[in-house]
């Protein structure tokens, strides 16, 4: 199960990448699945590394090398950039290359204990040609990728498993479809010693929460942006985007961690334009101000949920308090679906 499976090490071994490690103690831990190198920094960074801080271990298990990505920082491919004079197989050949550097940056700012690689080539955009290719994660055979991540999981240990949600109409990537496939069995095989029985002693997570698109934060964030600088990268297509709002039962108070956000979203040079407004209209300060929270919803527990009218403020409610009420200035409500939003 581990063949194709690598650990880039934070605490103990550096920077070096090595095979499986034997196994962390029972302490706490969360472990979030991501597709590409840099969804860690656009989702969910400031939660993790505040749960890093609070002595919480941290696994980032990330599906694909990104070696389909395209170069968003335009000053790469200016004259002593890089990437300059490059044809695009010698450009998808160099950012294979770099994109393991990066994510490792990245990772070190948000407080990663550990960076797991599944071992899966990127699948490309919908429809892409690179969906055809036969080790992109796309084409991977389902019961062989949770074996995989069943591996992971029962060497890791976590308690709680942050993953991808099952609606994704939003952005319909073939990787973030897949790793939503893989999740749910593994957690729900993870501690059946009747699967996989080659990948290690039984661990059976207990909270499962799905990453979700927040219409409340965007019209936030797009209004302190109109607020500051007259305008917003987000049109009407993107403010009205499907709405998961109501659907959200955890938020969690990241105002003091959003430079974990930003300072991931740079180390990913290749991919994110560090001019764009998009990512840095607001600093980290403005941010916090303008939505001092990340979402998430409870998909699956074995230690309970919350009421409905209820908001949990720690992903580790129900199995330990890392998080109590003395430790946020208050506490979130509920959402509910925002109305349509006209853009000015």
């Amino acid at each position: 199960m581990t063949d194709n499976i690598r650990v880039l090490c934070f605490t103990s071994c550096g920077t070096k990448l090595s095979n499986m490690s034997s196994g962390p103690s029972d302490s706490l831990c969360v472990l979030t699945i991501h597709a590409h190198p840099d969804d860690e920094a656009s989702k969910g960074a400031p939660t993790l590394a505040l749960y890093h801080d609070l002595g919480v271990r941290t696994v980032l298990v990330c599906c694909t090398g990104g070696e389909e990505g395209d170069i968003q920082n335009p000053v790469l491919r200016a004259e002593g950039g890089p990437f300059y004079g490059l044809n695009p197989e010698q450009e998808k050949q160099k950012l294979a290359l770099i994109r393991p550097g990066e994510l490792a940056e990245s990772a070190r700012i948000i407080g990663f204990d550990e960076v797991v690689m599944l071992g899966y080539w990127d699948s490309g955009m919908a429809d892409s040609p690179a969906n055809e290719n036969p080790d992109c994660f796309h084409q991977a055979d389902l019961d062989e990728a949770v074996g995989r991540l069943v591996a992971i999981i029962r060497t890791q240990r976590p308690q709680v498993i942050i993953t991808y949600g099952d609606d994704q109409r939003g952005y319909p990537h073939p990787d973030h479809l897949k790793v939503h496939d893989i999740s749910l069995p593994a957690f729900q095989r993870a501690g059946d010693p009747a699967w996989y029985p080659s990948a290690g002693p039984v661990w059976q997570p207990l909270k499962m929460y799905y990453s979700v698109w927040s219409r409340t934060r965007l019209i936030a964030v797009n209004e302190a942006m109109l607020a500051k600088l007259g305008t917003s990268p987000y049109d009407e297509k993107w403010l009205n985007r499907p709405s998961q709002d109501d659907r959200i039962t955890t938020r969690i108070n990241v105002a003091s961690h959003m430079a974990a956000r930003s300072g991931a979203l740079r180390a990913h040079a290749t991919q994110v334009d560090p001019n764009e407004s998009w990512w840095f209209g607001l600093n980290d300060e403005e941010l916090a101000r303008a939505y001092p929270f990340e979402d998430w919803v409870l998909a699956h527990s074995l230690s309970g949920y919350p009421n409905e009218d209820e908001v949990e403020i720690d992903i580790f409610a129900g199995i330990k308090d890392v998080i109590s009420l003395r430790d946020v200035v208050s506490a979130p409500k509920r959402l509910t679906n925002p109305d349509p939003v006209v853009a000015p």
